[in-house]
C-alpha cells in the first residue's frame, strides 16, 4: 500500500520541549482537533489501507465508508470519544486504532443507546 501524498498539518505538542510542532495527517480523513482520539473519514477507505493521523501510521481494520469515524489511537472501554475538542459518547468496548467508530463501539454520555432487538 502507498501512502497519498499528506497534505494536512495538525498542531501537536512537543513534550521535550514544551512547544507545538505540526504533525501530518493523511488528506483522505479530517481531524477536527488536536485532541480528538477519532477522525473522519473524507473520501471511502478500504480496509488494510495505511494512513498517516497525527504523524503516526494506523492500519484500518476494515473498510471505512465516506464520513464515518476512524480511532486514531487505542481507545479503552469506558474513555470518551473526542470529536471537535469534546466528548460525544464513549467506548463500549476497547477499540483499536484503525477501527471504525460507530453504534457497536460508541455509547453516548448524553442520551439512552439503542440496541437492535432492545425493547
Amino acid at each position: 500500500m502507498e501512502f497519498y501524498e499528506p497534505t494536512v498539518q495538525c498542531p501537536r505538542e512537543v513534550e521535550s520541549v514544551g512547544m507545538a510542532q505540526p504533525a501530518t495527517t493523511d488528506r483522505r480523513i479530517l481531524l477536527l482537533h488536536e485532541q480528538d482520539n477519532v477522525c473522519t473519514a473524507i473520501a471511502a477507505v478500504t480496509a488494510g489501507t495505511k494512513l498517516l493521523i497525527q504523524g503516526r501510521e494506523v492500519t484500518l481494520k476494515q473498510d471505512i465508508p465516506l464520513g464515518f469515524k476512524i480511532a486514531a489511537r487505542d481507545i479503552a472501554i469506558s474513555e470518551n470519544i473526542i470529536k471537535y475538542g469534546v466528548p460525544i459518547g464513549h467506548a463500549s468496548r476497547n477499540i483499536e486504532s484503525g477501527e471504525l467508530v460507530h453504534l457497536h463501539n460508541l455509547a453516548s454520555n448524553y442520551l439512552p443507546t439503542y440496541s437492535h432487538g432492545q425493547d
